[in-house]
């Protein structure tokens, strides 16, 4: 396979439910999150739901990192695409997990890009998500 970007998908929680709801604080957190990966920020949308959560994505030039909170259970699912060799994702999980106060957390890591179709038609490739943490 020819790799082109990693994926991380993160499962948070035991979160800071205060922060969790708090649309300004979890755009800052995102956006500094791609910065400390290194990633150039393009833009950001986040959204605040009644009567709690928050939804949010920031575009970077290297792809997205976004989120899907539910502070009522302490929750929150967390997204960080990044493609090239520039970008580090790692760096934002570490500050998100801190800034979110998660108490536990899974993780799911993929590597993403273009398979070698020269082998096969179809190719599946499986993994049990990560045990949590």
């Amino acid at each position: 396979m020819k790799v082109l970007g990693q994926h991380i998908l993160v499962e948070f929680c035991d979160c800071d439910p205060f922060a969790l709801n708090n649309k300004q604080l979890v755009q800052k957190y995102m956006t500094e999150g791609a910065r400390r990966s290194n990633a150039t920020v393009i833009t950001s949308v986040f959204h605040h739901f009644s009567p709690h959560g928050v939804s949010g994505v920031v575009v970077i030039a290297e792809s997205h990192l976004a989120i899907h909170t539910w502070p009522e259970y302490g929750y929150a699912a967390v997204d960080l695409f990044t493609c090239g060799t520039s970008v580090n994702p790692w760096h934002a999980f570490e500050y998100l997990k801190e800034c979110f106060k998660a108490q536990r957390y899974t993780i799911t890591e993929m590597k993403r890009g273009i398979p070698d179709m020269s082998t096969a038609d179809v190719v599946i490739d499986h993994k049990p998500a990560a045990a949590a943490r």
